[in-house]
């Protein structure tokens, strides 16, 4: 339970980030690049990929089922 937990807070984390930067990143739009080169730029930098990595840690902790002593609800 503990481990779930502390998963999900780190996946929390890295979306955090990783969304953060993605839309500070916006402001390339504004200086002329295209939506395509904005998603061509954003898919090359490891701090825009943190927060696809969060969710998918966030996904796998809420979904996958735990053991016999957690409670499902």
């Amino acid at each position: 339970m503990i481990s779930r937990i502390f998963f999900f807070l780190i996946g929390f984390g890295f979306s955090t980030i990783g969304f953060a930067f993605m839309i500070s990143y916006l402001n390339l739009i504004t200086f002329g690049y295209s939506l395509l080169e904005y998603v061509n730029y954003i898919s090359k930098r490891p701090e825009c990929i943190l927060g696809i990595i969060g969710l998918i840690i966030i996904t796998i902790t809420i979904f996958i089922p735990g053991g016999t002593d957690e409670l499902h609800i």
